[in-house]
């Protein structure tokens, strides 16, 4: 059997609050609200992430790990738009991400 993970199926997860604005204000030090539409957008192109790397849909309550893990990545790409730098390589997953969901993957044989 193997899984495909549609657009439907991760547009799902975008109305879903797997994870806050204020958490995520609380993980990048923020204290304003100019920017609280992006990171809402941040968290659920998060979510989205999350749930086609792990292959399945995410429920609450989540695993602390994979709480973690959306924290991480929408903070990442909140503090770094770009997908390069000048003169720099190209940015990737953070550190640590993919570390965190590993275990919640589901595998199909």
């Amino acid at each position: 059997m193997c899984y495909i993970i549609t657009h439907a199926f991760l547009d799902e997860f975008s109305s879903m609050s797997f994870v806050t604005v204020p958490e995520l204000k609380a993980q990048l030090n923020i204290d304003h609200d100019l920017d609280d539409a992006l990171l809402s957008h941040q968290i659920d192109a998060a979510v989205a992430h999350v749930a086609s790397f792990i292959g399945a849909p995410l429920t609450e309550p989540l695993p602390a790990a994979i709480r973690q893990a959306v924290l991480m990545l929408a903070a990442f790409w909140y503090e770094t738009r770009e997908a390069a730098q000048a003169g720099g390589a190209p940015y990737a997953v953070p550190f640590g991400v993919h570390d965190l969901l590993q275990p919640h993957r589901v595998w199909v044989v």
